[in-house]
């Protein structure tokens, strides 16, 4: 994103976790659910969730207390967000 001009603030959710709720209105931004931004091979994933048949508040509040379930970089200009482990994803933000 430097390369292409555009201004970026990084926040690193392992040192600054996210709470559930602002974690529930990034994923409403990006469309996603939180089923969908899970990284399954953490360990975390396998203690927490796997076999567990969560909704997304109880998967939310998990994600809040254990950010490294959180797939990443999740990417936010202006009222939309993407998950930017598709760097073709940064388009559909106009970056």
């Amino acid at each position: 994103m430097a390369e292409k001009g555009v201004e970026y603030e990084t926040v690193n959710y392992l040192e600054k976790p996210l709470t559930a709720a602002s974690l529930k209105h990034l994923l409403r931004k990006a469309g996603l659910k939180p089923n969908e931004v899970l990284r399954t091979k953490e360990e975390a994933y396998s203690q927490h969730v796997a076999g567990k048949k969560l909704n997304d508040d109880q998967l939310l509040a998990l994600m809040a207390k254990h950010p490294e379930l959180i797939q990443r970089p999740i990417v936010v200009r202006g009222d939309r967000a993407v998950l930017g482990r598709d760097i073709a994803k940064l388009a559909e933000l106009g970056i």
